[in-house]
Parts: structure tokens; C-alpha cells; sequence
């Protein structure tokens, strides 16, 4: 076993007291020239000196730690951090945070009541929360005194929150309008709830398909669930000629299953998913979908965390824009 490395070695090594390098392995230069700072950091590198990590973060009175929880819902059916629009968000996160000099802690759990005991275990700067669109944050913001920024959250405005949301209906809108324009006349609507976000981007499709016919299905929040349901409604499906699913890995599933029913994407079923992440690119025919920015929201994100920090608790509610991008899973309807 290796011998311990201790302070008192590694200050007499570089001809320091032991309090300076105590400040520098928890943060506290301001008063340590430059060049000292960096030679006690060579040689704890050097020396592989590991400190206790909570003992570093809670001695200062900023931890730079940001939380991150998602919500570890059923429909991921226990794969949540491999979801493609959870780990693109968490990646952004991650390298806005970083650049801005903070720690990305994460936390995936169901259980609402793991946030505040998540946050309450280390002296974070703030959170993040993902997934937990309809939840009760006015009570967690009377329990908790550190800001957090929600992710398409569906709450009243309250003070030391941030919600940043995209433009759900408009994006709906732009497929339903799209989809009508290329001579479709039904379409077929896929989700496995009709609240929240679900439910906007489905109402703006409704607008943008105007005098078009749609069918809308609730499919199970599990993919043999969901394979069944589309095999026992295949008459159904068969009666539409578009399909728009609120997300796409529901539209690139639906498009597998069509193939292997011998239904022609997009000669005989267009099909148009949302989010835009890299599903969108590995699949065949390429899925036309709604884009969203997740290295703007997590900028947005950070900026908002840092302002209430600073005591601006006024709360902010920001929809990003959406943007359809057309790929070749659809085509204008024939006849």
C-alpha cells in the first residue's frame, strides 16, 4: 500500500507553511501569490494527493457544485441517463457549467421527495431539474434556499425559480401546417399522455393541420406496451398517410415498426418526431423533426442560476424558439 501523503510533507518539501497549502487545496488564494498557488498544485498533482472532497466543499462558503436531478420516469423503463434528449441536455449542461467554473452533480429518481435530501447533502450553489413538468416547486422553494432553473415546467411564476421552456405549440404548429401543405388530409398523433408539454405540442398541431383530419393515439409507457397497440390497430394506422410523435424516439420506433409491417416511410406514411436529438441522423430514412437548442437552454440555464444567486429573484419564465428541420422520412402525399 502506498504511504500516505501528508501537508505538513508537502510543505516542507516546497518550503511553505502547512496553512498554505491547506488554503490552496480548499480555495482560499486570495491572499497566496500566483506563483505559489500553482508550484503547491504541481506537486499535489505530482504526489497524487487526494483530499476528502466533502471536507473541501463544505469549509467554503460556495461549493460550485450545481445539482442536476432527472426525473427517472417509468416510460424510460430504467435507462433515463440513455434517453436521447436527457443525456444531450446533461451533456450541454455539463460543458456550460464547466466553462463557467462549476461541478455538475447528477441524480436520477422518481421520488419527489429526493430533491430536497439530494440538495440538502452538499452546500450547492443551485439546481437543475429535468422531467418533473407538473410538480409542486412552490413548496420546495419554501424548503430549500438555493435557486434552480426547471426545465419545461408547468407552474405558477415564483420567486427564485427559473422555468425555461421551449415554444411547444409553435413547434406542433409548424409539423401540423408542413404536413397539411405537402397534401396531407389525416394524421395520426402518437403520445403517451395528453398534458404538459405533450398536450401544447399537440394542440399546435391541431392549429397547422386546420381543415385536416387527426387520430390521436395513447400509446403505453413501455415499448412492448406500445409495439402490441400499434399491431392491434393497424387498420388504423394504415387509414392515415402522416404520423407526429410527440418525441422522437416514439416517431423512430413507430417508423421501425411501420417497415417491418411493409409500409413504405415516406412513400406511404410520413412521419415527424421532436426534439431533434442524434436518433434523428442514425436512422433510415433521416427523421424530419422540431429542433431544439439544448447548448442555448443550458447558457440560459447558468445565466439564470448565477442572476439568482446574486439576490435578483424575480421570476423568469423563457420559451426558446423551435425550428422544423426537414429531412427525408417525409414526402408530399401522392394522388
Amino acid at each position: 500500500m502506498a504511504e500516505r501523503v501528508r501537508i505538513a510533507d508537502l510543505a516542507e518539501e516546497l518550503g511553505v507553511s502547512t496553512a498554505t497549502v491547506s488554503n490552496v487545496i480548499h480555495g482560499k488564494t486570495k491572499k497566496i501569490s500566483d506563483e505559489t498557488v500553482k508550484r503547491v498544485q504541481a506537486l499535489l498533482e505530482e504526489r497524487q494527493y487526494i483530499p476528502s472532497m466533502a471536507g473541501i466543499l463544505l469549509a467554503r462558503n460556495d461549493s460550485r457544485i450545481i445539482g442536476v436531478v432527472v426525473n427517472n420516469h417509468e416510460k424510460y423503463e430504467g435507462k433515463v441517463l440513455e434517453d436521447a434528449f436527457v443525456s444531450a441536455s446533461l451533456n450541454a449542461l455539463l460543458f456550460e457549467l464547466e466553462q463557467s467554473g462549476y461541478f455538475m452533480m447528477i441524480k436520477a429518481t422518481q421520488d419527489w421527495s429526493e430533491v430536497e435530501r439530494f440538495a440538502s447533502m452538499w452546500n450547492m450553489d443551485g439546481m437543475v431539474l429535468l422531467g418533473f413538468c407538473d410538480s409542486d416547486y412552490e413548496k420546495l422553494r419554501a424548503r430549500m434556499h438555493i435557486p434552480f432553473v426547471v426545465y419545461d415546467g408547468f407552474f405558477e411564476n415564483d420567486r427564485g425559480i427559473c422555468n425555461l421552456t421551449i415554444d411547444n405549440f409553435d413547434g406542433g404548429r409548424q409539423v401540423g401546417a408542413y404536413l397539411r401543405e405537402m397534401g396531407h388530409r389525416r394524421a395520426i398523433l402518437i403520445s403517451d399522455n395528453d398534458i404538459c408539454m405533450d398536450a401544447e405540442r399537440m394542440a399546435g398541431f391541431l392549429a397547422g393541420f386546420s381543415d385536416g383530419e387527426t387520430d390521436f393515439m395513447e400509446v403505453p409507457m413501455n415499448r412492448a406496451g406500445r409495439r402490441l397497440l400499434y399491431e392491434e390497430h393497424l387498420e388504423r394506422i394504415r387509414a392515415c398517410t402522416a404520423a407526429f410523435a410527440v418525441s422522437d424516439v416514439y416517431a423512430v420506433e413507430f417508423m421501425h415498426f411501420l417497415t417491418e409491417q411493409g409500409i413504405s416511410v415516406p412513400e406511404e406514411m410520413s412521419v415527424v418526431g421532436f426534439d431533434d436529438n442524434a436518433l434523428c441522423v442514425s436512422c433510415f430514412p433521416r427523421l424530419t423533426t422540431v429542433g431544439q437548442d439544448a447548448g442555448e437552454r443550458a447558457r440560459m440555464a447558468v445565466r439564470a442560476l448565477k442572476t439568482l444567486r446574486e439576490g435578483h429573484e424575480e421570476p423568469v419564465v423563457e420559451a426558446l424558439p423551435v425550428k422544423l428541420i426537414i429531412r427525408e422520412s417525409t414526402a408530399r402525399r401522392k394522388g
